[in-house]
């Protein structure tokens, strides 16, 4: 059973998020918004797939606050997780926001919350952990 890294820092879609992963996909989904501990997490190679919330409240990282893109940004930057699968989640869904979103994060996939489609969803993230990311 893959373990996801999902960092949201709404609880009550991180708990909605965590239970179709964990219900419907037959995840382990580790929850986590402080970013050093993102960065390890992820570098142990525990981590199959991350979800990551674009817009973050509390994620500081060296005294800074950052959002999921920084993040992401962060996490292709170091060899140790530059292959990891990422997949952005937000309530952002103008024109433009998709394209301009991966381009800066260099994220796999970007998903509109609510999510809507379940099995849509966990069917993303089975692709992208069967598939190894092309850089």
């Amino acid at each position: 059973m893959a373990t996801l890294l999902l960092v949201e820092d709404d609880p009550t879609n991180a708990r909605v998020l965590s239970r179709i992963l964990e219900k419907r996909g037959g995840y382990t989904v580790q929850h986590c918004e402080d970013v050093a501990t993102i960065l390890s997490v992820c570098a142990s190679g525990a981590i199959a797939l991350v979800l990551l919330d674009i817009s973050l409240a509390h994620s500081t990282y060296q005294g800074r606050q950052l959002n999921g893109i920084e993040i992401a940004q962060l996490l292709r930057q170091n060899p140790q997780t530059a292959q990891l699968p990422i997949v952005l989640l937000t309530a952002h869904a103008m024109i433009g926001d998709r394209d301009q979103f991966l381009q800066a994060s260099q994220a796999d996939a970007y998903i509109v919350k609510p999510v809507i489609d379940y099995d849509a969803f966990l069917q993303l993230i089975q692709q992208l952990q069967a598939a190894p990311r092309s850089v």
